[in-house]
């Protein structure tokens, strides 16, 4: 067993077959079978079950993800470590829907010129479980908004790369909103339960001693948009966002407490295992906020 068997290991796991597994690391579909094999001889065990045509991990296998995944993450900690300003390998990153839209594309297109031999991959999801993503090992870092669940994990560090301001959409003709009491529907529109986002719009809710009827979970922002537009229900969005939304006119911005408007973006990675080009990063993000608009 080497850290490459892992890596194969851990990519078929990820993308979800040998065949996506294959795509991802360039190579055929039979070498990563052989790979797969010779790591399952290797260790004595079944890594693998086929249902239908689909391959699902054993409880060997769910025992060794963990151990891999910390092994490469030790692996790739180290070779920053020994590489000093030298940046290479891949980096995985985690973000908000919103922030890979609307403030990742300048950042990330200046630190893949300056650092090209970093293969950065970016997946997107609400901050609890990219959080979870995190200390699972799928994710290097991960881009999330205050709050989080309960509280940022004792595992995870953290660094507040900016603050988003987030603004209350309605139907274009609904009455002003001053406070919760103020809104028509009594339907949010919302991400599934762990978007920060969505917990500030309840915590407001409930500040007022009123709790909404119905929650309508969507999976993009356009969707949230349009259904707030039609006087679906009403939604907590970033204002930056709403600025680039092409319908915009169609709805209405009302301004909420600071307490609730302002919430700041945190980069969180696992503290066990900092990394160079995490940090490198973090400096790119936070050029690109206090550069001049």
């Amino acid at each position: 067993m080497d850290l490459s068997d892992l890596t194969v290991f851990c990519t078929v796991v990820e993308a979800g077959g040998v065949t996506r597994a294959a795509e991802r690391l360039h190579r055929v579909q039979s070498n990563i079978t052989t790979r797969i094999r010779k790591l399952e001889q290797d260790l004595g065990v079944d890594l693998f079950e086929r249902e239908g045509r689909q391959l699902v991990l054993t409880a060997d296998g769910e025992r060794l993800l963990g151990y891999a995944r910390q092994l490469l993450g030790l692996a790739a900690a180290a070779r920053d470590d020994l590489a000093g300003q030298r940046l290479a390998g891949r980096f995985r990153l985690g973000s908000m829907e919103n922030t890979a839209a609307t403030r990742l594309p300048l950042p990330l297109s200046r630190f893949h010129r300056d650092y090209p031999e970093v293969e950065l991959e970016l997946s997107t999801g609400p901050s609890l479980p990219m959080c979870q993503r995190v200390l699972r090992g799928e994710v290097d870092a991960a881009l999330v908004a205050e709050p989080v669940g309960g509280g940022l994990d004792p595992r995870l560090d953290s660094r507040v790369i900016g603050v988003e301001e987030l603004v209350l959409v309605t139907a274009l003709d609904h009455p002003p909103v001053r406070d919760a009491r103020d809104v028509a529907q009594d339907t949010l529109l919302a991400f599934q339960p762990g978007c920060g986002y969505r917990q500030r719009l309840e915590d407001w809710f409930a500040s007022a001693g009123r709790l909404p009827q119905r929650q309508v979970e969507l999976s993009s922002y356009h969707a949230m948009l349009g259904c707030a537009a039609a006087g679906m229900g009403v939604a907590l969005v970033p204002e930056k966002l709403l600025d680039q939304y092409a319908g915009q006119a169609a709805l209405a911005r009302h301004r909420l407490p600071l307490a609730t408007a302002r919430a700041p973006t945190l980069l969180v990675w696992k503290r066990s295992q900092p990394r160079a080009v995490i940090a490198r990063f973090a400096e790119y993000l936070l050029e690109d906020e206090t550069a001049p608009s």
